[in-house]
């Protein structure tokens, strides 16, 4: 099976849709738990809560990465930032029996892609990510970073990351919004003014 989230209810087919790539894709993974994470977007979710007002795509953000052992780590760069992102955001999970897989490498255990139209075989709703994240946790089947519990030599990553992020995405205001916001420790000293 091959599972896709969306925070849009009653869909029948998925269709390819512009990401960060700059392909039309459909994202997938063959484990129902790593498609948690795209129920809801930070950057998104954020702008919309602070008033910004953003036309275009937006940019995503993605908190998580791999242990060894292909389970997913979701990582909190930020306090609460699980809770900010998913608690009380409800969504789908939809299912497919098959695709046909594109040649595109994400470097993402268990990932697969889809140029094509794909119909929808089952559907899942979520009524607040955040629990179900929890609850896969609780089952093994992702880890959470805390941000608590992050070391400082990834802090020290994070504070250089950001700060490189917020240069180089001049062209991407709702994601410049969102770091600003976020991270005002860290863009403190960045003047600059925004919409």
């Amino acid at each position: 099976m091959y599972y896709h989230a969306s925070p849009v209810g009653g869909i029948r087919q998925l269709e390819p849709r512009i990401s960060n790539h700059g392909v039309p894709l459909i994202y997938f993974s063959r484990k129902r738990e790593n498609v948690l994470v795209y129920l809801s977007n930070a950057i998104e979710k954020y702008c919309r809560e602070t008033g910004f007002v953003h036309q275009g795509p937006w940019q995503k953000w993605g908190p998580y990465g791999f242990d060894r052992d292909g389970i997913q780590r979701l990582e909190e760069y930020y306090p609460d930032a699980l809770i900010k992102t998913y608690k009380g955001v409800s969504g789908y999970i939809y299912g497919a029996k098959s695709i046909r897989e594109a040649a595109f490498d994400l470097h993402i255990p268990d990932a697969a892609v889809s140029r094509d139209p794909v119909p929808v075989h089952t559907v899942e709703f979520v009524p607040d990510a955040y629990e179900a994240i929890l609850q896969a946790e609780r089952a093994g089947l992702i880890r959470i970073m805390r941000y608590e519990q992050m070391p400082e030599r990834m802090r020290a990553w994070n504070r250089k990351t950001i700060r490189e992020e917020y240069e180089a995405n001049l062209d991407h205001p709702d994601y410049r919004h969102f770091l600003k916001g976020t991270f005002p420790y860290i863009l403190q000293d960045d003047r600059e003014d925004e919409r």
